[in-house]
């Protein structure tokens, strides 16, 4: 069932062109640390373009009980005025982050340098998600953690008003983790360092240099290394949030398997370390161009076209890419499900304690659609059916996850008989405007009361 109330199936079916502008909401991934920089910052932090999706609505929500001051003043205008780094108060209540796996791994790292404690839940999806990866680092602050079994939510962090900084190495590729433990240092004296053996998406590190904290990157023995002076003043900022190019891929993707399409989405952030799934729908042989590329608020912009591209052909993704599209991959997929040849993905382990088993929910679905998928612990395997060879007909799980629920929807749209999602509530947490966004670009999606 859905994540905020009961089932909502919908079916795609088989779309004519899709033609038109996109224009998509703003990013969530930067939306998020907004709002959460914007609270630990000492005066009034003002964001335009923000994502009003439930994911950023409860972030806002929990920085307001952490005693921060967070208003809406238009759609998408939002003022937050700081306590400051070391500010938070004690909520009076369970903050409750939803379905948002990104909310609750950086609200705990903001505030597990503070001396007080916090109790966190979620919905089904985000309670069965492991937080052992950010309450491991988080304990080497001194900070405490007590949960379920499995590290998983409700959790309970106790946080410490005696932080000593850490030097952290990743075991894994996570933007999440990483910005937990620079988020954690800030309230630590001396240098926190994070070490990561593959680039992961660095939002973080650029905004807080922003909001004028001291934080440097080099490569070191081939290891990416970042460091954060602890106890800074952050000032607040005036930001103006990029649209999504996790949300873009959905109307993007949808243009390259839709016959006759020609879509533009623009003013779409591509920063490097966000921008893989772009760089593989190219070299797949996707009609994918960049137009009026430029710098907004120390990140690159462009706009994106998208035409109908029936010569796409398989193409292995290398694994050193995936931290740079790991939300992309249920939708790059489907994209290869409209390939010629076999579309190897490497590298992917972490699709596997997404919103859901992320690997398995869409080889499940492409499966019952008609798609031959191998898949292994760590790699997935489309066969591709060609352009306009994918039957469709069949009905697909979302399992409380949006990116799925978003991705099997644009299979439908370029199947020859359609598809229908169980649940299409998810899809509320992170894109609000979806459904009426690709309706204007003509597509048909269609409630379905079964």
């Amino acid at each position: 069932m859905s994540a905020h109330g009961v089932p909502e199936p919908m079916t795609a079916p088989a779309a004519g062109p899709l033609t038109g502008v996109a224009e998509v909401p703003g990013d969530k991934s930067i939306s998020h640390r907004s709002l959460i920089l914007g609270a630990l910052s000492v005066g009034e932090t003002r964001v335009t373009g923000l994502l009003e999706g439930q994911d950023v609505l409860d972030t806002a929500k929990a920085m307001a009980a952490f005693g921060a001051e967070v208003e809406r003043r238009g759609e998408g205008e939002w003022r937050v005025h700081g306590v400051g780094v070391g500010g938070f108060a004690e909520p009076e209540d369970v903050i409750d982050c939803g379905n948002s796996g990104t909310g609750v791994r950086l609200i705990m790292g903001a505030m597990a340098t503070t001396p007080i404690a916090a109790t966190f839940t979620g919905d089904a999806s985000l309670r069965s998600r492991p937080m052992g990866r950010i309450t491991d680092p988080l304990g080497g602050f001194g900070t405490a953690a007590y949960g379920r079994q499995g590290g998983r939510l409700p959790l309970t962090i106790v946080g410490t008003g005696a932080a000593v900084p850490v030097d952290y190495t990743l075991p894994v590729p996570s933007a999440q983790v990483k910005s937990a433990v620079l988020l954690a240092g800030l309230n630590a004296p001396g240098e926190t360092v994070v070490r990561e053996a593959e680039a992961t998406r660095d939002h973080t590190e650029r905004m807080l240099r922003g909001f004028g904290a001291e934080v440097e990157t080099a490569v070191e023995d081939g290891v990416r290394v970042i460091r954060l002076q602890g106890q800074p003043e952050l000032r607040p900022q005036s930001i103006a949030v990029p649209r999504d190019p996790s949300s873009a891929a959905f109307p993007v993707c949808a243009a390259l398997v839709v016959e006759g399409s020609d879509v533009l989405v623009p003013g779409i952030g591509l920063n490097p370390t966000r921008a893989g799934l772009y760089t593989t729908l190219r070299e797949m042989g996707a009609d994918l161009t960049y137009e009026n590329e430029r710098e907004e608020g120390g990140e690159p912009v462009a706009d994106l076209r998208a035409r109908f591209s029936p010569s796409m052909r398989g193409i292995e993704v290398p694994p050193e890419r995936a931290a740079s599209m790991i939300d992309e991959f249920p939708i790059l997929s489907v994209v290869a499900s409209f390939a010629e040849g076999v579309t190897v993905m490497r590298g992917v382990k972490e699709l596997r304690v997404k919103e859901s088993d992320r690997i398995d929910a869409m080889a499940v679905g492409l499966r019952a659609n008609g798609v031959s998928v191998e898949e292994t612990e760590d790699t997935m395997s489309v066969h591709g059916l060609g352009p306009k060879g994918v039957p469709g007909g069949g009905r697909a799980e979302a399992r409380l996850d949006h990116r799925i629920a978003m991705s099997f929807l644009c299979l439908g749209m370029g199947s020859a008989k359609g598809v229908s999602v169980d649940d299409a509530g998810p899809i509320a947490t992170s894109f609000p405007v979806f459904v009426p966004l690709m309706e204007e670009l003509g597509a048909v999606l269609r409630k379905d009361n079964r």
